[in-house]
């Protein structure tokens, strides 16, 4: 596994707390070793989607089993960090139509934390690393917030 130097030499969003915790999550699912000699770029590069290679994807289109599983592990990271910095138990809940669409709600107690409907889950991405994070921590931090708002029901 690259450590923090190499990392934010190679690029300095991949030190964004969002893309430090989706590598986690990744390395996670690696029970047998299979990546351990993977860059953490090289793991999450799945998830750089620019205009190019969008492009190539089609408009209309099933997404695959690893690009719904890419799907839950990014919100999936988006929930671990929601619960580091509130002490909130996370549920994430996926309910995905086979032709793309669908909605991920991400629960802490009674309360919706996080609601994103999904379209396209085909064309999953972000334009680069940057993004990524950003996107991450757009999450996080409305699920913080909300959290936040809302103390009472999210401990219920």
């Amino acid at each position: 596994m690259a450590d923090a130097a190499e990392l934010a030499q190679s690029d300095p969003a991949a030190q964004a707390p969002f893309v430090k915790e989706l590598v986690k999550i990744w390395r996670a699912q690696d029970t047998h070793g299979a990546w351990e000699g993977k860059s953490d770029l090289d793991l999450i590069e799945p998830y750089i989607v620019d205009k190019a290679k969008r492009r190539e994807l089609p408009i209309i289109g099933d997404p695959d089993p690893e690009t719904i599983w890419r799907l839950e592990l990014f919100f999936n990271a988006v929930a671990l960090s929601i619960e580091r910095e509130t002490g909130v138990m996370i549920s994430p809940m996926l309910k995905m139509h086979h032709e793309g669409f669908g909605r991920m709600v991400l629960i802490g107690g009674r309360l919706i934390v996080v609601n994103k409907q999904l379209r396209d889950v085909h064309r999953f991405g972000f334009d680069s690393l940057k993004k990524l994070g950003e996107e991450g921590d757009k999450y996080v931090s409305s699920g913080v917030e909300m959290i936040r708002k809302f103390q009472d029901v999210a401990n219920y």
